[in-house]
């Protein structure tokens, strides 16, 4: 079976949009310390930015079957990016810290409704083939989660109090794809007679469930506070350990675009084992670093290990789910709520009692967690459906 993939229109206008909201997850994470700066907060309340998060992700995932089912996966997704330019804009002219975590909810909506449109297309469109699709995909949202990153770090270490502006500059791409790159003639969607996918799914589907919240756990626990850890160990200033969470950004985007060339042949479940374990290691050195050149390549260890959990976990999940691809995505986007809503938010209390690093331990007991399901509940994927 040929393991080339057709990157046509339809793969760059999805991909694409997955670059638009990862520029504002790139810089927001790490932009946490200038905006705790800024509104004067406590770890605690700074993480109710990530509960915002969370649960717009939650209230994402309870809407995307009837979203999809209504609208279609391709303009359920437009809608997406219409909400998340809204939020986005109120996020950056807002202040009072009511308001941005608003705001958050509001752009966070967007954004998950986006992604997870983004997995049932990529899915629906490519068949077999799916998973190179999206992981090629992702590594093209690296490339947004990148320079997110390094435009806020930029604009915060020359101009300190235009940070938040630096956001508002991926707004024009993302006008750029639904005034030229949208189709504007697409196929009617006729909502199916059976009503949107619903009904119980198994035991096996739950477990693995479970095993994709410790992951995203895992990750946006890392990406969320590592800057606030490199400023505790290494007494850098905010707008250098944001510069340095590029690391992170940049071994995500290498490795989701080189992990099917150096893996091929191995099992899903091989590969996702793999890269958790990688992850493993790039968290170790962090943790036990007070150097800044150290950090900066455990962090970009780290990225290798995080790429590809996010595409292989939900790939996962939907193998599990009986042939019902919104179902499982829309459950995956409850998991990913819990997951972005409370490990952050988990850390940052943490974090006020007992000190970053000492609460940044939570992260390798979720990383065993995610490990341990994919070994005890494998997935039901294709031998040949390589990475």
């Amino acid at each position: 079976m040929p393991q080339v993939i057709k990157r046509d229109k339809f793969f760059w206008t999805i991909a694409l949009q997955t670059v638009v909201v990862n520029f504002f997850l790139g810089s927001f994470g790490p932009s946490q310390p200038l905006l705790r700066a800024d509104q004067g907060t406590s770890l605690t309340i700074a993480g109710l930015h990530g509960t915002a998060l969370g649960l717009a992700s939650i209230i994402a995932g309870l809407a995307n079957p009837r979203l999809a089912h209504r609208f279609g996966r391709a303009k359920t997704g437009w809608i997406g990016l219409g909400i998340f330019s809204t939020g986005l804009v109120s996020f950056v002219a807002a202040s009072a810290v009511p308001i941005t975590i608003g705001a958050t909810l509001v752009t966070g909506f967007g954004i998950s409704t986006i992604i997870n449109n983004f997995m049932t297309s990529m899915n629906g469109h490519y068949g077999k083939l799916a998973p190179i699709a999206v992981t090629q995909a992702n590594a093209m949202a690296s490339v947004g989660y990148v320079s997110g990153t390094l435009v806020v770090g930029t604009i915060a270490e020359s101009y300190r109090d235009l940070w938040r502006f630096g956001i508002l500059l991926i707004l024009p791409l993302a006008a750029y794809l639904f005034f030229v790159m949208r189709d504007k003639n697409p196929e009617e969607h006729v909502p199916s007679e059976d009503g949107p996918q619903s009904g119980k799914l198994s035991r096996s589907f739950w477990l693995a469930w479970v095993g994709y919240v410790a992951c995203i756990s895992s990750e946006f626990a890392t990406s969320f506070w590592a800057a606030a850890l490199v400023i505790d160990r290494t007494h850098a200033s905010p707008a250098i350990s944001t510069l340095v969470i590029a690391a992170l950004g940049t071994g995500m985007g290498l490795g989701r675009w080189y992990w099917g060339k150096i893996l091929k042949g191995r099992h899903l479940d091989t590969q996702l084992k793999f890269i958790i374990a990688l992850q493993f290691v790039g968290f170790s050195v962090l943790w036990f670093s007070h150097n800044l050149l150290v950090s900066f390549f455990s962090l970009f260890v780290a990225g290798l290990g995080i790429s590809s959990q996010f595409a292989l976990a939900s790939l996962r999940l939907i193998g599990l789910s009986d042939h019902r691809p919104d179902l499982a995505i829309g459950k995956s986007s409850l998991a990913a709520g819990i997951a972005i809503g409370g490990a952050p938010f988990l850390l940052g209390v943490l974090g006020d009692h007992l000190g970053i690093s000492r609460a940044y331990i939570m992260v390798p007991v979720l990383m065993a967690v995610a490990f341990l399901v994919v070994q005890f509940v494998p997935a039901h994927v294709e031998e040949n459906s390589e990475l």
